[in-house]
């Protein structure tokens, strides 16, 4: 019964026991009657109630006692008095034994709430265990309806999914008792979709009673008594509408929470299922994107090797024709043409370099460099460096010399280490004016081996130091020389492959200093700092003569 209605019971029939106490005689003994509602109101389980009606009982048997005494002619005889003395007794014993039985009523009712409860939460885990067990959509999909079946303890679920903001054409249904979820893609009814449209819009739940005119048709449609919606949204996804079904009119009252807990927990599995496959999508794509400029790179890697091969045989030959004409093969020759001779000579070796600076560019970006190591006497590199070079410095009328220890040796490929030390020293003529100097030294100190390049030419800006070394980075600042910006990138490409390094200092009071790191040979003999200097060797490579241009 309805606490509220035990209660107006209990008033009631207080006041039909008084009205009989009131009517009777002292020799009948109706106070008796008094403690029915007493006992009654121990059901509507208010402790507070039933001591109200203890004390209202105890006031109507006095009441009575003294009205009985007065008809009676004012007399009250000591059995009548007696009687009502048990009555009352009997009133305040009743309503005692009923709030003890109010009180394990309320304990039991709080220990079955608290096993319910934790038998809902444990219900509750096991579902979203259930649920993000997977990370395919579909697979979730189906998972929320079924667990929330279970979990919530209602008669049937419906899951509409929702895409880009819209109803989808998905629907997944499962009711108690099913093999398994059904899967439709039929539209919703016309009943259900303006309710579907709503906590869609709204972004909040819904519960449908009969009392609703719109309601009673969308419960026809479902047939159910009651249903709940609720949307599976958050900031990160939405997803769709719940829809749960219930046969009987009445519910839970804590239902709804229960049901929005479930929801919250099922839209975050949601969640991470649809990020997952975005993921993966992207994943796809991104090694589809990857792939195909992995291919790109290898086609114009492989372009650049061919195309830099074949020039070195034209370049070659047009050398030796160059150089036979200048060395008078054909006949004498004017001065003036001989010095056409030599810029077209030196014209073509910086062809031939720049094509050989992109083969070797290819060769270290497919992971083709040598490994080829044998000892390699430095200093006499470096002087024969210069000397191959001498058309070029000469011609921009440029004083060049090389200094160093005869006992630096290291490691390595000889023709890379060349390569590497050559496109310092042109990166230095490119970047100094005419008359200016630039001085090769090679140290040596315990196991490494210096080859510094120093110019006084125009230097490098402060905030384009950190781009020396990085490919093609010459070209983003002003340039006032040539070069393919490749030259101080494969330098730094060879040190690192011999186990050295590259760096660059300012020259005070100007021009730049290249530095090439690399360790010594082992087996070389290494002469302590202090004792270099008495073995330091200078050679003015290529005295420069007076300029004729």
């Amino acid at each position: 019964m309805n606490p509220r209605h035990t209660l107006v019971l209990s008033i009631a029939l207080l006041l039909v026991a008084f009205a009989i106490d009131l009517a009777t005689p002292q020799a009948l003994v109706a106070a008796i009657l008094l403690t029915i509602p007493v006992a009654l109101s121990s059901l509507v389980l208010n402790r507070r109630i039933t001591e109200a009606l203890i004390v209202a009982a105890l006031v109507a048997n006095v009441v009575a006692g003294y009205f009985n005494g007065v008809q009676e002619g004012h007399t009250w005889n000591a059995i009548a008095i007696l009687n009502r003395v048990l009555a009352g007794f009997s009133i305040v014993l009743v309503g005692w034994l009923g709030t003890i039985a109010q009180s394990r009523a309320l304990r039991k009712g709080q220990v079955a709430e608290q096993a319910l409860q934790a038998e809902r939460e444990q219900a509750l885990r096991r579902s979203m265990e259930t649920i993000r067990s997977s990370l395919n959509v579909e697979l979730v999909a189906r998972a929320i309806v079924r667990e929330s079946v279970s979990a919530l303890g209602v008669d049937g679920a419906r899951l509409y999914t929702i895409e880009e903001h819209r109803l989808a054409a998905t629907t997944y249904s499962w009711q108690r008792g099913d093999d398994d979820v059904e899967v439709s893609t039929t539209r919703p009814a016309a009943e259900l979709l303006s309710l579907l449209q709503a906590v869609m819009t709204q972004r909040r739940s819904l519960v449908v009673t009969p009392g609703d005119a719109l309601g009673r048709f969308a419960l026809s449609t479902l047939g159910a008594e009651r249903a709940i919606l609720v949307p599976l949204v958050n900031d990160q996804t939405t997803f769709g509408i719940l829809l749960l079904t219930m046969t009987e009119p009445s519910a839970n009252p804590e239902l709804e929470q229960w049901v929005q807990a479930f929801a919250d927990q099922a839209t975050v599995a949601a969640a991470q299922a649809s990020l997952f496959v975005q993921l993966a999508e992207r994943n796809t794509a991104l090694q589809q994107a990857l792939e195909t400029v992995e291919h790109r790179g290898e086609v114009i890697r492989d372009l650049v090797y061919a195309l830099s091969h074949d020039l070195r045989t034209p370049l070659t030959a047009a050398a030796v024709t160059l150089q036979q004409a200048l060395s008078g093969s054909y006949g004498p020759l004017p001065e003036a043409y001989r010095e056409i001779l030599r810029r077209s000579l030196a014209a073509n070796d910086e062809l031939r370099r720049l094509a050989e600076t992109l083969l070797m560019v290819a060769r270290y970006e497919s992971g083709e460099q040598s490994e080829d190591r044998e000892q390699v006497q430095v200093f006499p590199l470096v002087v024969s460096i210069v000397n191959e070079l001498e058309p070029v410095w000469r011609m921009r009328r440029l004083t060049c010399t090389a200094s160093g220890s005869d006992n630096a040796v290291v490691l390595g490929d000889e023709g890379e280490l060349r390569r590497a030390v050559m496109n310092l020293i042109a990166n230095a003529i490119n970047w100094t004016p005419e008359g200016g100097e630039i001085r090769t030294l090679v140290l040596t100190s315990g196991d490494e081996v210096l080859i510094r390049i120093e110019d006084n030419g125009y230097g490098v800006p402060d905030e384009r130091r950190d781009e020396l070394f990085q490919r093609f980075s010459p070209n983003d600042y002003p340039r006032r020389g040539a070069g393919s910006g490749l030259g101080l990138y494969i330098a730094r490409r060879i040190a690192e492959s011999h186990g050295g390094t590259a760096w660059y200092e300012p020259n005070i009071p100007k021009g730049s200093v290249f530095i090439l790191d690399l360790p010594a040979a082992p087996s070389a003999e290494q002469p302590q700092p202090e004792a270099i200097s008495p073995r330091l060797e200078t050679q003015r490579v290529g005295q420069p003569t007076p300029w004729n241009g």
